[in-house]
């Protein structure tokens, strides 16, 4: 690992004061589903069941979700809770981190569960007074992926300005992007599966802090495999796109994904103490875990951020990586930080405590 690496200086998650149990949200999923053929509302039902998401937190109340709001309420709910949650991450994660706002040279912000232009990192600027030369990267249309994706665009930057500190952020809600209209199965396992959340780490070189650096990294991109993931845009909003063989496909390019590219760097899973993966669902999970046990790995901290907060987005491997840091971690330990999302992509880094 190059001593000179950018490292994780602090973390920090905020959620919706909402919170959604797995019965609760089957509760109102019989709501939305009443008057459907009854074989496919016992199936349906079943998802959310057996889906591994105990519970989630949510800004739209499921009263609300069920109802055929507007996508442009749903987007002004968006951009209300993105500043609202974003100012209140960011200031945690400073303050863990010893640090103030303007001592940041650069903010990455990720989102893909909504739009607005400023992106989020303007109104967080203005909101803590961030000097007026900060660098802004907003990161959007990636996905799951993009949280891995900002923690390799960070490391970039930050190795080409030794010195710098910078911040990420992934606010993610996609209750603002359900639609009551959109009975598909597609739209019930995504529904099943996500909550609401927003997470935030600080970058930087300083010595006198803890913390893992980041190490190399890489993207794998699929061919062919633009339908897999992502979002339709139509009349009203961001549609789900999720491809049934998003398993499959990610079981067949495993050998490359992970082991390819640990050899690559000289390592062997066998050497990864903490998998920080994001948990995409219930069956990406179980594929995962089952290439894993053989050596001896476990991803329990991805499965239970996915038992407790659900699937949200990018936002969701900073969960992970919080959990790992709050559980403390020895020096010398690695972690592999892996997420999957629309291109068809995976997107790798390493990292190592000091």
């Amino acid at each position: 690992m190059n001593p000179r690496s950018p490292k994780i200086l602090a973390t920090a998650t905020a959620q919706p004061e909402m919170e959604k149990t797995v019965d609760q949200a089957i509760a109102y999923a019989e709501q939305w589903l009443e008057g459907q053929d009854e074989r496919f509302r016992r199936k349906a039902l079943r998802i959310f069941q057996y889906a591994q998401v105990d519970r989630r937190y949510t800004v739209t109340p499921p009263e609300q979700m069920i109802r055929n709001e507007s996508f442009e309420a749903r987007n002004d709910r968006y951009i209300h809770y993105a500043i609202e949650l974003g100012e209140q991450a960011l200031k945690e994660a400073l303050e863990r981190a010893q640090l103030r706002p303007d001592d940041l040279d650069m903010i990455i912000t990720v989102s893909c569960t909504g739009f607005m232009i400023p992106s989020l990192d303007a109104y967080l600027i203005n909101r803590l007074k961030m000097r007026q030369d900060v660098l802004r990267l907003p990161v959007t249309e990636m996905g799951c992926a993009a949280g891995v994706s900002a923690l390799i665009y960070a490391r970039q930057l930050l190795q080409a300005n030794p010195g710098k500190r910078a911040a990420i952020l992934a606010a993610e809600f996609p209750s603002c992007t359900f639609q009551a209209g959109d009975r598909s199965m597609t739209n019930i396992v995504s529904t099943a599966i996500f909550g609401d959340g927003v997470a935030c780490a600080i970058l930087g070189f300083d010595e006198d802090k803890p913390g893992p650096q980041l190490g190399p990294h890489g993207m794998y991109h699929f061919y062919d495999a633009i339908d897999m993931m992502g979002y339709r845009v139509n009349d009203d909003g961001f549609q789900m796109v999720l491809n049934p063989r998003v398993p499959d496909t990610i079981s067949a390019h495993f050998p490359d994904i992970l082991p390819g590219f640990l050899a690559g760097h000289g390592l062997k899973l066998e050497d990864i103490d903490h998998f920080v993966f994001h948990p995409g669902g219930k069956k990406i999970v179980q594929l995962v875990e089952s290439m894993l046990h053989p050596h001896g790995k476990n991803i329990d901290v991805t499965k239970a951020v996915l038992r407790d907060y659900g699937n949200m987005s990018s936002a969701t491997v900073l969960y992970v990586l919080h959990y790992i840091q709050q559980q403390g971690v020895a020096p010398g330990q690695r972690g592999l930080v892996l997420s999957f999302g629309p291109g068809f992509s995976a997107q790798r880094m390493l990292l190592h405590w000091t």
